[in-house]
């Protein structure tokens, strides 16, 4: 695994974290309790930061990334955050977003910066969310562009947080 600094920020990585040895892990990078990153994904926190919190996975080839402090447009720029419990489908792109709790975005997936993902959404395959779009909790988002098609059951809000716990299991066996 590649776990490097960038210009004095060291990646902070809580106990119990599984990092494949092909992810690249850069800069201003905190990755919570518990959490998992899978091969060929990058987190480049080089021009702003990228928090993750626990007991979320972040999954094959995803791209997480950044923009810049932007003075006059977009003051402080936009960083990347990730809640607890989420699960980032393969080959994901999440840039300068938000994303909350108990989430799941699906494969091939892309969030753009200054997005909003609240709690309890599950962003289907492919989806594209525009930036500065915000998703509101507990509804199933498809399409490109992303658009709100029907809220979730008990059931499939139980099973976002099925998948979260799914990944600790396997990522300690991966450890």
């Amino acid at each position: 695994m590649s776990i490097r600094d960038f210009k004095n920020h060291a990646p902070d990585i809580a106990e119990g974290v599984y990092i494949d040895e092909s992810a690249q892990v850069i800069g201003q990078v905190s990755i919570g309790t518990d959490s998992s990153i899978w091969p060929n994904t990058t987190l480049r926190g080089d021009v702003n930061w990228i928090k993750i919190g626990a007991n979320t996975s972040i999954q094959d080839g995803s791209t997480l990334h950044v923009t810049h402090d932007h003075t006059n447009k977009h003051p402080g720029g936009f960083p990347l955050s990730i809640g607890s419990q989420v699960t980032v489908g393969h080959n994901v792109v999440l840039h300068g977003c938000t994303v909350e709790d108990n989430c799941l975005i699906g494969m091939g997936a892309i969030v753009l910066d200054g997005a909003h993902l609240e709690k309890n959404v599950f962003l289907a395959a492919g989806a594209l969310v525009a930036p500065n779009k915000r998703l509101e909790s507990g509804y199933l988002y498809v399409g490109s562009p992303a658009k709100r098609i029907r809220p979730l059951t008990e059931e499939e809000i139980t099973g976002l947080q099925y998948s979260s716990e799914h990944y600790v299991k396997l990522k300690n066996d991966y450890l």
